[in-house]
C-alpha cells in the first residue's frame, strides 16, 4: 500500500491537466509522424535547412557518387554540383513535388532515366551543364510544365528528340545548348518556345538553318549562334522587326535583339546583303569565301561586293532511250554561287518530285521507274539560285526490248560493266559496231561537239585514257588569269576541275576513262576591273567519248605458247634421264669389277696374315720357298726371323703391311 500511495500522491500533487493540454500533445504528434516519413537526416557531407521553409539540401563537391537516398521531400532548393553522379534513377526525386531549384551541374552524368523528373512539376530551374549527355529523349524531361530554365551547356550532346522539350515550350524563358556536338536541332520545336528570352547555340556543328526559324520567338532579346559552321544566315522577319545589335549596350531599346554569330565560315555573297544592312557597330564576323573575300570583316565588305554568280547547266545527259519496264535516268548538273537548286518538268509541263513512279535527288537526277511509252519526249531541267536560273533539255525515248544478238565475236569492246565500274549493258547499235569492228581497224572518229558553243573547244586527239583538248584564241581578254577545265562523265557525279595558264590554248587531260562519254567546258577567269571581283565567262563546250579498251582476241596462235612451254618441258626431261641412266651403268660396271676402279688388278680377298718363323739355316714354308725352289742358289740361312704380314683392305691392295724383325735369342 506504501508502494502504490507514493504515485498516486505525486499524480494528486501535478493537480488536474490544463484544459487543451491534450488536445495539444495530439496535435504535435501528428506533424512529427508525418515529418518522420517524408525527411530524413541530412546527408553525410550536406548543409541542410529543414527547420523552416524554404527548405533546402546544399551538397556541393561533397564526394557524392549517386543522388543521396532519404532526402527530405519537402525541400525546395537541392545543389548537387561539383560531384561524381552518373545517373539519375526514377526513384532518386521521386515525390518531391515542391522543388523549384535542381542543379547537377558539373557531374559524370551521362544516363537520365526516362520519367525521372516527371514529380518535379514544380520545378523552375535545371541545371544538368557540365555532365556527359549525349542525347536527350522525348521521355527524359517529361513531366517540367513549369520549367523556367533549362542549362545544358557542357555536355556531348549529338541530338535532340522533336518531344524532348514538348511540356516546357511554353515556359521555357532561358534555353543553353552551348558547347556541343549538335550537328542539327529539331526546329520545329525551337519555334514553338513563343516565351523564350536567351537561346545559346554558340559552339556546336550546326551547318544551316532553315528560313524563318525564329519568325515566332517574338520576345527572344539575345540569340548567339557563334562558332558554328554556317556559311549563310537566310532572312528572318524576326530580324527586320526589331533592332539588332552586336552586345547589349546601356539606353538600348526593350525589344532589341543581341545577335552574335562570329566565328562562322560566312560565304559572303547577295544572300547576306540583308545582314550586312543592319545598322550596327563593327564586331568580330568575317567572310571565309570567295576569295576575293576571305578573311575580311563582314562589316567592311561593301554592299555592292555581296554578289551572286547565275547558274550554268554544266552536265546534262544525251538523249537516253530505255526499254518499256525499265528505269530512265536522267542527269542534269549546274554550278553557280550560290549553289543552284534543280529542278524537272515533265514533257506536258507538270513538275516533277518524289512520288510512286519518280524519285527527284539533290544533285540533280532523276529516275523514271518503270517506264512507259507514254512518259518519253523531252525533259525540262531548271536549275536556279538567287542570281537567275538555267534551263537544258534531254530527250527520253521509251521503246520494246532490244533483241539479244548471237554469234558475236570474241573481240568486243570492254564495256564499263564488265570491268566492274557499273556502267549501262550494249545497245544493239554498239554491238554491231563492236562486230564490224573486229573485222576492220578503227577508223579514228571526229570530235563530237556540243551544238551550243559552235565547236569553239575541240578534241583534237583521243585515246582509251586520254584527250588533247583545244580551244580557239579570242583576243586578250582583259585582266584575264587563268583558264579553269570542268568536266565529268555520263556515269559520274562528280565534277573535276583543271587550272590551265593564262597563255596556255590546250591542255592533254590523262585520267580518263575508256569507252565513256565526258562533257566539258571551259572557262575564262578573269578580274572585274570596276569592282575587283573574280569573274568566268565560258569559252566553249564540247561532248567527246573515249576509245574502248579492246579485249585481247582468242586466235589458234594462241596455242603456240603453251606448245613451247610442253616442248621444253619434255626436252629437259629426256636430259634428265639420260644423266640419271649414264650414272646408273658406271655405278653397275663398278660392281662387276669386284669394286676396283677399270684398269687396276683385283686385290686378294680376305684378311691374309702370313707368319714364319725358322730355326737355325732352314728355311721357313710358305709363298716365298716354292719361288725358291726352282733357284739353284741355296738361300742364306736366317736366323730367329720372324715375318708378319697383315692385310686388312683387300679393296684397296695391300696396305698397311708390317714387317717386324727380331732378333733370336
Amino acid at each position: 500500500m506504501r508502494m502504490l500511495g507514493l504515485p498516486l500522491l505525486c499524480l494528486l500533487a501535478l493537480g488536474p491537466p490544463q484544459p487543451g493540454a491534450a488536445s495539444a500533445v495530439g496535435a504535435a504528434s501528428v506533424p512529427d509522424a508525418m515529418a518522420g516519413s517524408v525527411s530524413g537526416p541530412c546527408p553525410r557531407r550536406c548543409r541542410c535547412q529543414t527547420s523552416s521553409p524554404p527548405r533546402s539540401v546544399l551538397c556541393p563537391g561533397a564526394g557524392l557518387l549517386f543522388v543521396p537516398p532519404g532526402l527530405d521531400r519537402r525541400a525546395s532548393e537541392l545543389r548537387l554540383p561539383d560531384n561524381f553522379i552518373a545517373s539519375v534513377r526514377r526513384r532518386d526525386l521521386a515525390n518531391m513535388t515542391g522543388l523549384l531549384h535542381l542543379s547537377l551541374s558539373r557531374n559524370t552524368l551521362a544516363h537520365i532515366a526516362p520519367g525521372a523528373f516527371a514529380d518535379l512539376r514544380a520545378l523552375r530551374a535545371l541545371h544538368l551543364d557540365g555532365n556527359r549527355l549525349s542525347s536527350l529523349g522525348a521521355a527524359q524531361l517529361r513531366g517540367l510544365v513549369s520549367l523556367r530554365h533549362l542549362i545544358l551547356a557542357n555536355n556531348q550532346l549529338g541530338a535532340l528528340a522533336a518531344g524532348a522539350l514538348a511540356d516546357c515550350a511554353e515556359t521555357l524563358e532561358d534555353l543553353d545548348l552551348s558547347y556541343n556536338n549538335l550537328e542539327a536541332l529539331p526546329w520545329d520545336a525551337v519555334a514553338r518556345l513563343a516565351n523564350v528570352n536567351t537561346l545559346g547555340l554558340d559552339h556546336n556543328l550546326l551547318a544551316a538553318v532553315p528560313a524563318g526559324a525564329f519568325a515566332g520567338l517574338h520576345k527572344l532579346a539575345r540569340l548567339d549562334m557563334t562558332a558554328n559552321r554556317l556559311t549563310t544566315i537566310p532572312p528572318d522577319p524576326l530580324f527586320s522587326r526589331l533592332p539588332v545589335l552586336s552586345r547589349p549596350r546601356p539606353g538600348a531599346p526593350a525589344s532589341a535583339l543581341v545577335l552574335a554569330f562570329g566565328g562562322n565560315p560566312l560565304h559572303c555573297n547577295c544572300e547576306l546583303v540583308w545582314l550586312r544592312r543592319l545598322a550596327r557597330e563593327d564586331d568580330l564576323e568575317a567572310c571565309a569565301s570567295p576569295p576575293a573575300l576571305g578573311g575580311r570583316s563582314f562589316w567592311a565588305v561593301r554592299e555592292d561586293e555581296f554578289v551572286c554568280e547565275p547558274p550554268v547547266v554544266t552536265h546534262r545527259s544525251p538523249p537516253v532511250a530505255v526499254a518499256e519496264g525499265r528505269t530512265a535516268s536522267l542527269r542534269c548538273r549546274a554550278a553557280g554561287d550560290p549553289e543552284p537548286r534543280v529542278r524537272w518538268v515533265s514533257p506536258r509541263g507538270r513538275l516533277l518530285g518524289n512520288s510512286s513512279r519518280t524519285r527527284a535527288f539533290p544533285n540533280g537526277t532523276l529516275e523514271l521507274l518503270a517506264a512507259t511509252p507514254g512518259d518519253g519526249g523531252v525533259f525540262t531541267c531548271i536549275a536556279a539560285n538567287a542570281a537567275g536560273e538555267a534551263t537544258a533539255s534531254v530527250e527520253l525515248t521509251v521503246g520494246p526490248p532490244p533483241p539479244q544478238l548471237a554469234n558475236s565475236t570474241s573481240c568486243e569492246p570492254r564495256g564499263e560493266g564488265e570491268d566492274g565500274e557499273g556502267g549501262a549493258p550494249l545497245t544493239p547499235s554498239s554491238s554491231s559496231s563492236s562486230a564490224s569492228s573486229s573485222l576492220a581497224p578503227l577508223a579514228p572518229r571526229a570530235p563530237e561537239h556540243d551544238g551550243d558553243d559552235g565547236g569553239s573547244v575541240q578534241v583534237a586527239e583521243r585515246s582509251a585514257t586520254a584527250a588533247l583538248i583545244r580551244w580557239p584564241d579570242h583576243g586578250p581578254v582583259p585582266g584575264l588569269r587563268m583558264y579553269q577545265i570542268q568536266y565529268n562523265s555520263s556515269t559520274d557525279d562528280i565534277l573535276v576541275y583543271r587550272m590551265v595558264p593564262a597563255g596556255s590554248r590546250s591542255f592533254h587531260l590523262t585520267d580518263l576513262v575508256s569507252g565513256r562519254t565526258y562533257d566539258l567546258c571551259v572557262l575564262a577567269v578573269s578580274e572585274d576591273g570596276a569592282t575587283g571581283l573574280t569573274a568566268t565567262r565560258a569559252v566553249g563546250c564540247a561532248r567527246f567519248s573515249t576509245e574502248p579498251e579492246l579485249r585481247p582476241c582468242r586466235s589458234p596462235h594462241s596455242a603456240a605458247p603453251v606448245l613451247g612451254g610442253t616442248m621444253i618441258i619434255a626436252l629437259g626431261g629426256v636430259i634428265v634421264a639420260s644423266v640419271l641412266g649414264f650414272i646408273f651403268l658406271l655405278l653397275l660396271r663398278y660392281k662387276v669389277h669386284g669394286d676396283q676402279p677399270p684398269g687396276k688388278p683385283a686385290a686378294r680377298g680376305g684378311v691374309s696374315s702370313v707368319c714364319s718363323q725358322t730355326n737355325g739355316g732352314a728355311p721357313a714354308p710358305g709363298p716365298e720357298s716354292s719361288a725358291s725352289d726352282s733357284d739353284p742358289t741355296p738361300p742364306t740361312p736366317i736366323k730367329g726371323h720372324t715375318l708378319v704380314q697383315l692385310d686388312l683392305e683387300p679393296s684397296r691392295g695391300p696396305r698397311g703391311r708390317l714387317a717386324h724383325e727380331r732378333g733370336g735369342p
